[in-house]
């Protein structure tokens, strides 16, 4: 059980730090709200400290060091961690699913790259498909398709966030475009970076992305009705809210290099009642054949340690290959700042 003034602190976090999740929340249950609002508010504050930090490194390991003390059941004395911790019990929350989100953190961390789109699919996964995963573990869904279809809801969404973000990560040295897309347009992706600026060739790729996007945003739609009806409507808002956000860049020419996409007050009104009024039809409709289409590969692994309820299951390889490399940066960084005093 969450304590309730550990519970006001993660309200106030989502309610300055993320307006479209807030917004799309209104519409859940208070038996998910509030783990939901838990949840994000940590997953939140963990990737504002990555990204808020001058040495991101140290920043993701810090993080791995508090995900092990939330799973052992003794989390560091803050409102995020204890809050968490609390949802990670009461849930049985498999831990592969807050450490994927943490691989896809590493990643940023190590400033990696995507060259193709599978790649760029990969990170999607992690820093966005987990956490639909982990929602519907707070609905208490186990079932593969709707975990699939989650899954899709996550990679339209981190797509489309991506697509909104184009020039203000090129700003920040940020590259998630996927390389291979970049030659194909005759870019040079370091040049670009250089001087980001909203050409023909790079409104082709941001439209390509939405493009994406628009596809999984379509095949998600199949797993809402498969949830408790009670917590449809915060689905299909935080689906309308997010794709909200891509029709604004795709209204400005597809330029979010010197314009930032965004969405209105009364816009968020209007979505959320759409999607009060799509939870009442999808009771007079059967369920779609898409909801049993097979998840992408890139989420599979998400969809398997979501179904298998894997609470304890041990890091994976990869992981730790990350958390390596990481440790071994920020080592080297250290003998550098010795050798300089």
């Amino acid at each position: 059980m969450i304590a309730a003034q550990d519970m006001q602190h993660c309200r106030e976090a989502i309610r300055t730090g993320s307006l479209s999740f807030h917004a799309a929340s209104r519409l859940l249950p208070g038996r998910v709200r509030d783990p939901a609002l838990a949840l994000y508010a940590f997953c939140r504050l963990a990737d504002d400290a990555v990204d808020d930090s001058d040495d991101k490194g140290p920043a993701v390991l810090n993080l791995r060091d508090r995900l092990d003390l939330v799973y052992q059941g003794r989390p560091r004395n803050t409102p995020a961690d204890r809050a968490f911790a609390a949802v990670v019990a009461d849930f049985d929350m498999p831990r592969a699913l807050p450490e994927a989100l943490l691989e896809g953190l590493a990643w940023d961390a190590l400033g990696r790259r995507y060259d193709s789109f599978s790649d760029l699919m990969g990170y999607c996964a992690r820093v966005a498909s987990a956490v639909g995963a982990m929602m519907c573990v707070l609905m208490r869904v186990r079932d593969a398709d709707a975990l699939a279809r989650a899954c899709d809801l996550g990679l339209a969404m981190q797509l489309t966030n991506i697509a909104r973000d184009v020039g203000e990560d090129a700003r920040a040295g940020r590259l998630y475009l996927p390389l291979e897309w970049f030659a194909e347009q005759g870019i040079d992706p370091e040049r670009f970076l250089a001087r980001p600026e909203a050409t023909p060739q790079v409104r082709t790729l941001t439209r390509r992305l939405l493009a994406a996007a628009d596809g999984f945003y379509g095949r998600s739609e199949a797993g809402v009705p498969a949830l408790p009806l009670a917590c449809r409507p915060g689905i299909y808002a935080a689906r309308h809210v997010y794709a909200g956000i891509g029709a604004d860049v795709a209204r400005g020419g597809y330029d979010s290099i010197s314009r930032r996409a965004h969405t209105s007050r009364n816009q968020k009104l209007g979505w959320l009642a759409l999607a009060v009024a799509r939870s009442g039809v999808s009771l007079m409709r059967p369920r779609a054949v898409a909801l049993y289409a097979a998840p992408p590969a890139e989420v599979a692994f998400l969809v398997q340690a979501a179904a298998r309820k894997a609470a304890k299951a041990s890091r994976s390889d990869a992981l730790l290959e990350v958390f390596a490399q990481l440790e071994a940066r920020d080592r080297a960084d250290q003998r550098l700042e010795r050798a300089r005093a």
